[in-house]
């Protein structure tokens, strides 16, 4: 059997064989590009202490003491995540301390949040428990984008003077 086949799909062409490499680190999560696949998964039995980062989907259902990037994430009932969550979907079944970050998140009866939500699309199941502050992102402002610098959404009062404002 020729490896190259295997490998390269039988060209050997080195511009074929970097299509399926992952996207460059921009930090930015793309889910066009990405082919459909099994979620990771984070077993009830194992605690991760660390970040986490995946251009695909992330199932939790163990204990995650880190911030966790991901396309999707699902934090299944019983599991703990402390730290802060940045992802297009998110659907909290357990327990999440730190700020969520995410264009549409879903919080079920048993969803246990303590920190601040920042969302596009937001479901509270009747039962959920927040204890934080929901915000609302522009639909132009996507994960990436949400973090704000404040020297530039304050208007310095010694520029509009010059500029002719009151």
């Amino acid at each position: 059997m020729d490896i190259r086949r295997i490998i390269g799909k039988g060209s050997g062409n080195a511009a074929e064989a970097g299509k399926g490499a992952p996207p460059a680190a921009s930090g930015k999560i793309v889910a066009a590009a990405r082919k459909p696949s099994a979620p990771s998964l984070i077993s009830a039995d194992l605690r991760i202490v660390g970040d986490l980062s995946s251009a695909g989907d992330i199932h939790i259902d163990g204990t995650v003491e880190g911030d966790i990037r991901s396309a999707k994430l699902l934090v299944g009932e019983g599991s703990q995540v402390h730290g802060s969550i940045a992802a297009d979907e998110v659907r909290v079944c357990g327990t999440v301390v730190g700020q969520i970050q995410a264009r549409r998140v879903e919080l079920t009866r048993t969803a246990r949040v303590t920190g601040d939500i920042v969302h596009e699309l937001l479901s509270i199941e009747s039962g959920a428990h927040i204890e934080g502050n929901c915000r609302r992102m522009d639909s132009e402002h996507r994960v990436s984008d949400a973090v704000v610098n404040l020297a530039d959404a304050v208007p310095n009062p010694l520029t509009a003077k010059k500029n002719g404002a009151a």
